[in-house]
């Protein structure tokens, strides 16, 4: 009988022990993440901290290429060359009219913000070989000319160093005069006018200017409301200007475009990406501080946040940062394309300085290398494939709704906003015109211009300016990452 008592007794002493260790082991593991909470009030889980990027990853809707592909190729390859191009004499003076009235509705005043304001660049300052036009001369022969004076030196100068025969002079009056049946994505603005101004574009970079509000918020509205392709019903998420709509996500409108054709669905997602692109240099070039007259600017960490956090955005940031990608994917195809047109003995990015131009060109070319061995494009022969007629009509419909969109670009009250919106736009219509003009290209004559497709210097300075600020967001985006990482 006392074996058996003795047995239950040390069964209970087990169960005992072991109940003991089963209760520290479990309070252990539940109490300590309260305890390391309670130390650490104001620390943000790291998925929080992270939440800007946590889904922006993996391959891109519309295309197959992944975002991490595409951040090592800009960030080691791309971003430190075209950096450097866009510092060079050609690129960094763009010729604009700030001016031009707003065609959609009446002006509503200027920007008065110091910040706002772009600074001309005088006549005196810009290259010789720039500011004599954007037509092809003879240089050659105007260079040996030496008792001419610097005005009449100007004219005999052109964007492109060449000498050229009669049949060639020819084709370049052909594109002087700009054969109006070309695909024009932009309206361009006239060169000759008396408003137009040289503007350095280093003196005058991007950043936030205090501009904001209902002005600028019109102009948005504008653009997606009625420029891509989108119905009144259908509510674009977290448009300030639209009626609320209490926990609305945006799935209507993001089952709605699904529904679109691959064109017009690529057209909202261009328009997406150059928005996002424009927000992060707004956040990387924040105004920090304006202390003692001198302007500290530098990466605004919670306005970034704001434009792009998953929970701030109701999942919108992550969408908004695909479609960057997805602007730099075209871009870079309409580069890829364009590279013959650039390779070709006949152009010579002319400035007037020998030296110049040629380290100019060459780092130019070694940007095409580059381009040309990533494997990832886009293929933009998906883009209007269908019914020849159809697709024609699609083609118009695309290329006028852009157009619009350029000519919007007057109506931002922000002069510095105005010339970085109607660059980039310009830039991306550029590359636009590039895409769909792929049987002219590659019919280029190689030493003499061609009458099917010209680019002007606007149009080229435009172009690789323009797909420098895309490559500066991807890289920001980095700088990004690691602050958020520091913050944690």
């Amino acid at each position: 009988m006392w074996k058996v008592t003795l047995q239950a007794f040390c069964v209970l002493l087990l169960a005992w022990f072991f109940g003991n260790f089963v209760l520290g082991w479990f309070q252990q593991n539940n109490v300590k993440p309260q305890t390391q909470h309670s130390e650490h009030p104001s620390r943000a889980p790291e998925s929080q901290d992270q939440s800007c990027f946590c889904h922006l990853t993996g391959v891109l809707d519309d295309c197959f290429c992944d975002v991490e592909s595409i951040d090592v190729f800009n960030n080691f390859k791309i971003y430190p060359r075209i950096k450097k191009l866009t510092e060079r004499d050609y690129f960094r003076y763009y010729k604009v009219n700030l001016k031009r009235p707003c065609p959609f509705w009446p002006d509503d005043g200027h920007c008065a913000i110091k910040d706002c304001h772009v600074e001309p660049c005088p006549e005196s300052k810009v290259p010789v070989g720039i500011k004599s036009g954007n037509y092809n001369k003879y240089s050659h022969t105007a260079n040996t000319m030496s008792d001419l004076t610097e005005c009449e030196q100007a004219n005999e100068l052109g964007a492109i160093n060449s000498t050229l025969s009669n049949q060639s002079k020819e084709a370049f009056a052909d594109w002087a005069r700009h054969d109006d049946a070309q695909d024009h994505f932009c309206e361009l603005d006239d060169e000759t006018s008396p408003d137009a101004e040289y503007v350095d574009l280093l003196l005058n970079p991007e950043r936030f200017t205090g501009y904001k509000g209902p002005s600028a918020w019109r102009v948005w509205n504008s653009i997606y409301e009625e420029n891509c392709f989108k119905p009144r019903s259908v509510y674009r998420p977290l448009n300030p200007l639209a009626p609320s709509r209490g926990d609305d996500d945006g799935e209507g409108f993001y089952n709605w475009l699904e529904g679109l054709c691959l064109e017009k669905r690529v057209f909202y997602r261009l328009i997406s990406g150059l928005h996002s692109s424009i927000n992060i240099h707004l956040c990387a070039e924040y105004l920090l501080d304006e202390g003692w007259g001198r302007s500290v600017w530098g990466p605004n960490v919670q306005e970034f946040r704001q434009r792009f956090d998953t929970a701030e955005t109701k999942g919108e940031g992550t969408r908004r940062l695909k479609n960057l990608y997805f602007l730099y994917l075209i871009e870079l195809r309409a580069l890829y394309k364009v590279a013959p047109y650039f390779e070709r003995a006949i152009v010579n990015l002319y400035t007037g300085n020998s030296q110049e131009d040629g380290e100019t060109k060459e780092l130019l070319l070694q940007i095409f290398n580059e381009i040309k061995a990533f494997p990832m494009h886009f293929d933009e022969k998906s883009m209007f494939a269908g019914h020849k007629m159809e697709a024609k009509t699609l083609k118009e419909e695309f290329r006028l709704h852009f157009k619009n969109i350029s000519r919007i670009m007057d109506c931002v009250g922000c002069s510095k906003c105005r010339l970085w919106g109607k660059l980039q736009t310009q830039g991306l219509g550029t590359a636009l015109k590039v895409l769909f003009s792929e049987k002219e290209i590659q019919n280029l004559p190689e030493h003499s211009p061609s009458k099917g497709f010209q680019l002007t210097r606007q149009e080229i300075v435009a172009l690789l300016n323009g797909f420098g600020r895309l490559s500066t967001s991807i890289h920001q985006l980095h700088n990004f990452r690691l602050l958020l990482k520091e913050n944690r």
